[in-house]
């Protein structure tokens, strides 16, 4: 359970992760502090469905989806496969682009030997307890990092604290622009393959069924937490330099990323390897989350272990692949794989609450399950859709636009 909450937890971690947060700390300064608690709340209600229902029963989402009406399972599949396939591109250019300032080597040799390292992980004979470790352990570096930068900037918390319930948005920005930052911070967090890594590393656990769902949930919750400490502290960490630092300042620094200016501006040249180490562990995390995820859609529980360890290899390789011949991150296809999950979201998610609403005696096993629990979900899945049809139009614009 704990390795299963923290994949989940570090997999919405990603170098992404901390682009993202970087850049709407600098956009909203304190008031982002109520996107987060309110990201938080979704979250934690789409997690506690979806690791119930499919920890309850048992089956991975690609499974349950196929029970309910046959092909929808394996539809979703390809989505969520392909969104990975796109995403671990990126995590890997990340993971190079954490090398580079880390230790300075060329980034395109950061990403491949960062892969190197992922296909040493599941080959090792005991894949499945080396990747539940060193996502705990990673969890905990980054939780460390992150706490290490927000005190060392020393960002005004009574402030951050008091925005959290009563936001006061910047001159100039609206609410608008409020809901856009939420809702992606929401689909970061919970979108495309993260909304099942840690609910399909459980059931790879064997800790399924009814007897077990309290501990399910409690899991869920828990890495949502997890994740969004790291998120507040990051958070906290680029708001004292905001706060001290103007932003043309922070653009002299000459780094792309926001948070590489951040931790330069404030320890110098270490805090450059401070950063380098970070983004290399958020990225390298979430290269293992997305190959684990991506391939247990393809797979069933009549899987080989020796044929799945081969599919993750292949997957790795794959991406690695893509990264070398491109030589970097594809703006455009991170950007329609980012709007995918807007679409597979509320798709993935209505085959969970199909099952707990209906199916609860063939495919729960009878158990009785939290109406408010449901209730919330539902609620949250209209969001979803709202969600989904913003990431339609911005898919049209994306192409009217390429």
């Amino acid at each position: 359970m704990l390795g299963a909450m923290f994949l989940m937890a570090v997999s919405a971690v990603g170098p992404g992760f901390i682009t993202q947060t970087s850049e709407f700390t600098l956009q909203l300064g304190s008031a982002f502090a109520a996107a987060i608690l309110i990201s938080v709340i979704v979250d934690i209600a789409i997690q506690m469905n979806v690791w119930r229902t499919l920890g309850v029963s048992g089956l991975y989402a690609q499974e349950l989806g196929n029970k309910i009406l046959p092909g929808l399972g394996w539809a979703l599949a390809v989505l969520i496969f392909f969104g990975g396939i796109v995403f671990n591109v990126g995590n890997i250019a990340g993971a190079g682009m954490g090398m580079n300032a880390m230790l300075n080597i060329d980034p395109e040799w950061g990403g491949a030997i960062s892969v190197a390292l992922a296909i040493a992980i599941f080959l090792s004979k005991k894949a499945g307890v080396a990747l539940d470790r060193i996502v705990v352990v990673c969890g905990a570096v980054l939780i460390l990092l992150m706490a290490y930068m927000a005190i060392a900037t020393s960002p005004p918390v009574v402030d951050a604290a008091a925005q959290t319930f009563v936001p006061v948005l910047p001159e100039g920005e609206g609410l608008g622009t409020f809901f856009f930052v939420t809702t992606t911070l929401i689909g970061g967090t919970v979108g495309g393959y993260i909304t099942y890594a840690g609910a399909h590393r459980v059931i790879a656990s064997g800790h399924t069924g009814p007897e077990n769902a309290k501990t399910i949930a409690k899991a869920s919750v828990m890495g949502i937490i997890v994740a969004s400490i790291i998120r507040y502290l990051l958070f906290l960490a680029i708001l004292g330099v905001v706060t001290t630092y103007s932003v043309t300042q922070i653009e002299q620094t000459g780094q792309e990323n926001v948070a590489a200016s951040a931790f330069l501006l404030v320890l110098g040249e270490w805090g450059l390897r401070v950063f380098g180490i970070a983004f290399w562990v958020a990225a390298m995390t979430s290269i293992l989350g997305a190959t684990y995820t991506s391939v247990s859609f393809i797979t069933t529980h009549k899987t080989s272990a020796r044929l799945r360890a081969w599919l993750f290899v292949g997957f790795l390789i794959l991406t690695c692949g893509i990264f070398l011949v491109l030589g970097q991150a594809p703006a455009t296809l991170l950007i329609m794989a980012g709007a995918f999950n807007g679409v597979v979201l509320p798709l993935g998610f209505a085959v969970i609450l199909i099952a707990a609403w209906f199916k609860r005696g063939t495919l729960l096993g009878g158990y009785h399950y939290p109406k408010w629990l449901l209730i919330a979900g539902t609620l949250i899945w209209l969001l979803t859709i709202y969600m989904g049809l913003n990431s339609l139009t911005g898919i049209a614009e994306l192409w009217q636009g390429g």
